[in-house]
C-alpha cells in the first residue's frame, strides 16, 4: 500500500513538467506564443484527468468487489 501511495505520488509531481502535446498542437503551441502555449498544454492535461479518474474509480470498484467476494468464500 505504501509502495503504491509513493508511485501515485512520484507521478503526480511528475505530472506538472510533462508535455501533453500531440505533434500537431507542439506546432500550433510554437506558433502562439509562450503564454498560450503553456494554457494549451494545461487544458490537455485538464482534458486527460477525467478518463484516469474514471478508469480509476471502475478499476477500484472492481478491485473491492472482487477482494469482498473472496474473502467471503
Amino acid at each position: 500500500m505504501k509502495r503504491g501511495i509513493l508511485a501515485l505520488s512520484v507521478l503526480m509531481l511528475n505530472a506538472a513538467v510533462a508535455a501533453a502535446q500531440c505533434s500537431i498542437c507542439t506546432k500550433t503551441a510554437s506558433q502562439m506564443g509562450r503564454e498560450s502555449a503553456e494554457g494549451l498544454n494545461g487544458g490537455i492535461v485538464y482534458l486527460m484527468i477525467v478518463p484516469f479518474a474514471v478508469a480509476g474509480y471502475i478499476g477500484y470498484r472492481w478491485w473491492r468487489q472482487e477482494r469482498s467476494s473472496a474473502a467471503g468464500q
